[in-house]
Order: structure tokens, then sequence, then C-alpha cells
């Protein structure tokens, strides 16, 4: 049986995108500490850049935390349509050097260029290409990974961030991983690194000493992904298309509402926004889900399944309106969203998929 070819995989990841593009088309915000976002008592931060992080100012943090972290901080208003042009010109570099990209959102994507267009050997060299590329046609940095798998890559992307890059050879991958910080591992949020701390895990190298049993006891059906990332062995590979399962919207509200008057209004102008990209993506779905952030923070999602596909305004807005009776509501309301799945195809064109993105990122300003 022939051997299987040693995989060579890029992680792209733009340095501080929206916010870098914000300082690229107004020279007055360079070397300026901005927060892309709302600068209301409900803002959020959607992205920061260097010059705020070095504040402690970051994504998804709310704007009067970063406002009193960092005093001098310029909140600016999200322009997406910019961010995804912008986006769509770097993606039309990636194909230059391959058709197997894998972007996981505006701003990043994986590249498998084991066999490509430009037929160098190199992985390290045509990520330092693809890099100069995109500072040339944007005026924007990009760092990058380069590694024998998806996980080693993107966990290598952001060792010499910002406008960097690092390269794991296949024979350093498992004294990289047993050095690893366990909080770098790409899959172990906040919660899970505490739940590890306590267990002695602080490095790959302690991860690594754990028994399959062990890991599976203590972290369920993610023991096994653990056990084998540690190891170097990350199957998934780069996918061109990928797969939605849902298509959804959701607004955050500048007060919280405690109307229901209010909240079908709302959720109105949500049913049109998932109107027009269901159409525009030729998609339908049978499970309505309601999603309600109440002022406490406390979360509730109720779902309905019909018997039959939807895809228009008025049919997604009634389903939402039983599920937002079907209960009294607990507390005022900070959010709502609708999410529509069990979608009537598997495939949608991964420029759609993107936008939703997009859409997930609204604020009300």
């Amino acid at each position: 049986m022939e051997p299987v070819k040693q995989r060579k995989i890029i992680h792209v990841d733009m340095d501080a995108f929206y916010a870098s593009v914000e300082q690229l088309d107004n020279p007055g915000l360079k070397g300026k500490p901005i927060a892309v976002g709302g600068s209301s008592q409900r803002g959020v931060v959607a992205a920061a850049s260097y010059e705020a992080r070095k504040f402690g100012v970051k994504s998804a943090m709310s704007s009067v935390i970063a406002k009193r972290n960092c005093p001098e901080l310029i909140f600016v208003k999200p322009r997406f349509n910019r961010y995804r042009e912008i986006s769509n010109r770097i993606k039309n570099i990636f194909f230059e050097y391959t058709d197997l990209v894998e972007p996981l959102s505006l701003d990043e994507a994986y590249l498998d260029v084991t066999e490509n267009k430009k037929g160098n050997p190199s992985a390290s060299l045509i990520a330092q290409e693809i890099r100069q590329k995109i500072l040339d046609k944007t005026g924007l940095t990009a760092s990058a990974g380069i590694s024998i798998n998806k996980f080693i890559a993107k966990v290598a992307s952001d060792y010499n961030k910002p406008n960097g890059q690092k390269t794991v050879n296949p024979e350093e991958v498992p004294e990289f991983l047993e050095a690893l910080e366990i909080r770098k591992f790409y899959g172990v949020g906040k919660v899970t690194a505490e739940k590890m701390y306590r267990l002695g895990i602080f490095t790959g190298k302690d991860l690594k000493e754990k028994s399959r049993e062990f890991l599976d006891e203590h972290f369920g059906k993610n023991g096994e992904y653990y056990y084998q990332v540690v190891r170097g062995i990350h199957l998934s590979e780069v996918k061109p298309s990928r797969i939605r399962k849902s298509l959804g919207a959701e607004r955050t509200f500048e007060e919280n509402i405690s109307s229901e008057v209010f909240m079908l209004e709302r959720l109105e102008n949500i049913s049109e926004e998932i109107e027009r990209r269901l159409t525009k993506s030729k998609v339908a779905g049978k499970t309505v889900t309601l999603k309600i952030k109440y002022s406490d923070f406390t979360l509730q999602t109720r779902s309905k399944t019909l018997n039959y596909y939807i895809s228009s305004k008025e049919l997604i807005l009634e389903t939402a309106k039983q599920l937002l009776y079907q209960e009294k509501m607990k507390n005022s309301v900070r959010l709502l969203g609708i999410s529509l799945s069990n979608l009537n195809t598997e495939k949608v064109d991964e420029k759609e998929e993107k936008k939703e993105i997009a859409v997930q990122l609204k604020f009300d300003l």
C-alpha cells in the first residue's frame, strides 16, 4: 500500500482585520487605539487595533469596559461591505496558489498547498509570497502558520503576530505540541482550560501523559480529540465547500425591551433579513429557533419543526411569534434572534455562507 503523502497546510490570518481596514481607509486613525463596534452603553467591540489591545481591549468586550481600559479609545462603526470586498480580493490571491481554500471567516482561511499551482515544494515560501501579495494589493498585513495539519497550522499562525509566520516541520511537531501551553490549544476555551488546570494539565506534555480513558472520563466526546491532536493527529481535510447547517440573524438592543409589541417589530425586521438571504442562497428550512437573551444575560432558545420547508418572511415571523408567546417572558430582553435549520440543501456558495458573519455582527448603534 502506498504511504499517505504528508500534507502541507497554511493557515492565513489577517492582522486585526476590521480595525486595520479602518486605519487603511482613514490615515488619521493610524497608530491610534481604535475599536470597531458600538460606543453606546450597550455597545460591543467587534474588533480592536493592536494599539487598543495593549490596554486589554478585545473583541466581544463591552464598549463600556473597553473605554474604561483605554480612555483614548476611538470607536468606528463597522462597514461589512468594505470588509467583504477586501476579503474577496484576498481570497482571489489564495486561488492563485490552490483551489483547496477553506475560509473560516472574512479574515482567515486554510490552504492545502501539498500540490499547488506554482509547483513550489516549499509551503513556507508560498506563505511568504501570499503575505507579500496581500500587502502589495491591499496594504494590509497577514500572519501565517505552516505545518502538516490544520490544527498545528492554526496554532502556529498566532506565534509571530502581527505580520509574521511560523513553520512547524514534521520532525518538530512532537516537541512543539509538548511545550505548548494548554490554553493555546485550538478548541480549548477558558472553561476547559481551567478544568484542565485543576486536573494538573498545563502543557501539551501534561496532556499527552493522560490516558485515553482518563480524557474520555473527564471530557466526554472531546476526550478523543484532545488525545489525538496532542500527538499531532488531525485528519480534517481542507474543505473548499463548507456545509451550512443553519442560517440566522440576531439583534442586540440599545435598551432592554419588555413590550411584546416592540419585540414583534424587531422579529419582523429579522425575518425580512432572513428571507432575503434565503432567497439569494436558494434554500429553505423546516426548523425555526427563537433565541432570547434577557437583561440578566441568561439565554433561552425555543424551537419548532414544521412538516414543510419555509423561506418566506410571513411564515418565519408567524412561527417566531408562536415561539415568543409559548411562555411568559422571564425578564426584559436585550437580544432577539431567529435561525432556520434543517435546510433543504447541503452545500451553499462559500461567498454566501460568509455573509452570515456580517449579519451576526450587526449592532443597533
